[in-house]
């Protein structure tokens, strides 16, 4: 991608993410590159392919975060692992991370589908590890995995309503870990 594609991508995933993708328009886009509205068709045919890059920039970001954490060791700090690796991509890259989160919706035709494929497997992903936690005995044995994965994605993906960006994000994974996680050590035996 061009140094000008990039920037242009930049922008967008700013503005999409303080005004919406609907509430962003092209002459928007081109008063903050400073350029005119024109110019911008130079680099992109619309700006649904602004929304599909950054929604693509954000699913890989959160993909490449998990695949840092480990395969070994204990799932409970695997999953403390893997919420570190989510909230720091939030900080770092809040616009992307907001645009992942909240307006993706807006995708149309076979963006929308690939992007609700990964987003679904990213979720499986965690949903993997609150599974393999209940098999090995780490969490409690009537764990609905699916659940407890998306009241831990919930609650890292609404951090990007106040989470400031470059925020240092570990001490608050563990305190999320902690919170999630201690409800569901324990309570029922196999």
């Amino acid at each position: 991608m061009s140094a000008r594609r990039t920037e242009l991508t930049r922008t967008a995933a700013r503005l999409f993410a303080e005004k919406g993708y609907h509430g962003t328009s092209i002459g928007d886009l081109a008063e903050a590159m400073g350029v005119q509205k024109g110019s911008l068709y130079a680099h992109i045919e619309s700006k649904a392919d602004l929304l599909w890059e950054v929604a693509r920039e954000g699913s890989a970001a959160f993909h490449a975060a998990l695949d840092a954490v480990a395969d070994e060791g204990p799932v409970v700090e695997r999953i403390r692992a893997a919420l570190r690796a989510h909230l720091r991509v939030v900080a770092e890259q809040l616009d992307v991370a907001t645009v992942f989160v909240r307006e993706w919706r807006y995708l149309e035709g076979e963006r929308r589908d690939e992007f609700v494929t990964e987003r679904r497997r990213y979720e499986e992903r965690f949903r993997a590890l609150f599974r393999e936690g209940r098999e090995l005995g780490e969490l409690r044995a009537d764990l609905d995995d699916a659940t407890a994965a998306l009241l831990a994605l919930s609650a890292a993906n609404w951090a990007y309503t106040w989470l400031r960006p470059g925020s240092e994000t570990d001490e608050l994974a563990d305190r999320f870990t902690a919170l999630l996680l201690d409800g569901m050590r324990g309570y029922a035996s196999r």
